[in-house]
């Protein structure tokens, strides 16, 4: 397994400007975070932490998906969130310079950065405008945070999972064929629901012309998919 501990790639540099929590640094800041990046592959079932060990690096998705959860007493799983890619996760624990509160699984192959608390640090001695910027952008996220969670309270099921295959869908309009990231059951958790219910909605969206076989996914009109997620049907 091949670790890059150099500079982010332009690519993973990009991308790393495309993620709320960096948004609003400097070019030198993005620079400086990532030589102390550390970018690896990870395989499905990866453990990247689990509950209650010392938070002291946070991360960043490049490619895939990474499920949060927390174990209960009879050792079952909650999931918490499914993190994608282009998303940041467990700064505000390693910020808090505390315990991670959830699990952490890789669902599928792809690619995390890692930033180590040392390593932050040091860039912050580097740089203390990287502290204000990630603040900012942090506070854009809680924002963003509370208004997905207003959606999972609110939203009929059918329009919660047409915005989800938004989100795995190829970008455009008109028709797309794509495979669903992980499994259904994990997607119904994801978006707060049974499993059956997750089926009901899908069936649903079949007069907008949403067909889905096992994990695979046809969708006839990504515009107007948009506009039911957007306006919502009656559940």
């Amino acid at each position: 397994m091949t670790i890059n501990h150099s500079n982010l790639s332009a690519e993973d540099a990009a991308a790393l400007r495309a993620i709320p929590l960096f948004a609003k640094l400097s070019d030198r800041a993005v620079a400086l975070l990532g030589g102390v990046a550390i970018v690896r592959p990870v395989t499905r079932g990866t453990t990247l932490f689990l509950q209650d060990e010392p938070a002291d690096r946070f991360f960043v998705l490049l490619d895939g998906w990474v499920k949060l959860f927390r174990l209960t007493r009879d050792g079952a799983e909650a999931v918490v969130h499914v993190i994608g890619p282009a998303e940041s996760f467990a700064e505000a624990a390693m910020f808090a310079d505390g315990k991670f509160p959830v699990c952490a699984e890789a669902v599928t192959d792809g690619r995390i950065m890692t930033l180590t608390a040392d390593g932050f640090a040091r860039c912050l001695r580097e740089d203390d405008r990287i502290a204000f910027g990630m603040l900012g952008s942090l506070s854009v996220r809680l924002r963003h945070l509370v208004t997905q969670i207003e959606q999972l309270q609110v939203q009929p099921a059918p329009q919660r999972v047409a915005a989800f295959l938004l989100r795995v869908c190829p970008p455009g309009d008109g028709p797309a064929q794509f495979q669903l990231p992980f499994d259904k059951a994990l997607i119904a958790r994801r978006l707060g629901m049974q499993p059956e219910t997750l089926s009901r909605a899908l069936a649903k969206l079949r007069p907008s012309g949403v067909e889905t076989q096992g994990l695979s996914v046809s969708v006839a009109d990504r515009a107007a998919l948009r506009v039911l997620a957007e306006a919502g049907e009656d559940e």
